[in-house]
């Protein structure tokens, strides 16, 4: 099987054998189900594939179904993982593919390597705040800034560039990890991971300020908000992927941490701690934590699993209060595609609720996704009507479908 495309607008190569550009194979529209396959050269419904190969045969692991192409030629289709077969054999001479999807269709940033997503809703329009994942084959985690993006109607987007780079904070070494920013008083403020100098080893957390949410953010403090000394553990990556939600009555709250899950108050000015720093008990906690509200109801989104020795997964837990007692609802989403890690950043934005995720499908440049190569995603968010949250099928189309009923 070779792995060959992700799911952006742009022309891949198969990855071996290398392949001349004399045969093609274009793929349109969205392929989780309901496939139709045809050889007219005409994309059809968006939920179509074209054939142009002569005698080039694509086969789907995992397939839905078989379609006869005409000619003997039959085709099984997967966006993720295809067989190459020219004449019936598999090692095919010669080959491109490439992959074209509707605005609003996973992954939806496609111009970066992006991860971590952080959205916030200001007027009318929503910012996604990501990591920017730059790391080459045999590296984890390259990151040294973070990358905005903006939409009025969740599907055409517009690339901000960077807002802030790890070492804007003159403390910090660099890695750009996990971020968040909130409004308050008509400041943003901007909180996230990056790794301390050698003046206070570990993970540290740092907070920035701007007058936008596209920045310029600057380092609002001076110094960390939390270091590794501020939670002393055997864990010195522990303090990582900060979320910050703000109550009805204006207090602020911050949630972090790996593998423990801490929660504190923040003063009024949002640059300093209020009060102990208490120890959250989640089931499955590993990471990525993000706290939002919903009515009555206060949630605690996180990633999950990876303590237990498999890849992440996306757990939740309600309260009646944001200081708990939290009440764990389980699995939101499952395992991302090719990716060890997922992050949830969850917001309701003209009506409608979201989750943004991550996982490692984009192909960019000729670069495959990877564990330092992710690419964000989002899918429609439905609520229960006793305020739990459905459970949320990962997809390709993402939000360039309706929400289904």
């Amino acid at each position: 099987m070779k792995k060959i495309a992700s799911f952006a607008a742009i022309s891949v190569l198969a990855s071996a054998p290398a392949f001349a550009q004399t045969s093609s194979l274009q793929i349109y529209g969205v392929l989780d189900a309901g496939i139709e396959v045809n050889n007219t050269g005409v994309p059809g419904n968006g939920n179509n594939v074209l054939l142009n190969t002569g005698n080039l045969a694509a086969s789907r692991l995992g397939f839905r179904g078989t379609e006869d192409l005409g000619g003997g030629l039959k085709a099984l289709f997967n966006l993720d993982y295809w067989k190459f077969e020219r004449d019936g054999n598999e090692e095919p001479k010669a080959g491109t593919a490439s992959v074209s999807l509707p605005a609003g269709a996973n992954p939806i940033f496609r111009d970066a390597f992006t991860a971590d997503p952080a959205p916030i809703v200001v007027g009318d329009t929503l910012y996604v705040h990501v990591g920017h994942d730059e790391a080459r084959d045999g590296e984890m985690f390259t990151m040294h800034e973070w990358l905005c993006y903006s939409t009025k109607d969740m599907t055409n987007w517009q690339a901000h560039g960077p807002v802030m780079r790890a070492t804007d904070f003159k403390w910090a070494r660099g890695d750009a990890w996990a971020s968040q920013v909130v409004e308050k008083n008509g400041k943003f403020y901007f909180y996230t991971t990056v790794t301390h100098d050698q003046t206070s080893p570990g993970r540290a957390i740092g907070v920035a300020v701007a007058d936008s949410p596209l920045g310029p953010f600057k380092d609002a403090r001076g110094t960390a908000l939390v270091t590794d000394a501020t939670t002393p553990s055997n864990k010195p990556w522990n303090d990582i992927d900060p979320t910050v939600f703000i109550d009805d009555d204006g207090t602020a709250y911050m949630a972090w941490g790996n593998p423990y899950p801490y929660f504190v108050k923040l003063k009024p000015n949002m640059i300093e701690l209020d009060g102990e720093i208490q120890k959250l008990d989640l089931p499955n906690y590993t990471e990525g934590p993000w706290l939002h509200k919903r009515g009555n109801m206060y949630y605690l989104t996180y990633a999950a699993f990876a303590h237990q020795g498999t890849s992440e997964k996306i757990c939740y837990a309600t309260a009646p209060k944001i200081t708990g007692p939290w009440t764990y609802r389980g699995i939101l989403t499952g395992f991302a595609k090719n990716s060890f890690t997922i992050h949830p950043g969850i917001v309701e934005f003209k009506g409608q609720s979201y989750l943004f995720y991550h996982n490692a499908t984009l192909t960019l440049n000729g670069q495959g996704g990877a564990l330092g190569r992710r690419s964000v995603c989002v899918e429609y968010l439905q609520y229960n009507p006793d305020g739990t949250m459905q459970p949320v099928n990962q997809t390709v189309a993402g939000v360039s479908v309706p929400a289904a009923n």
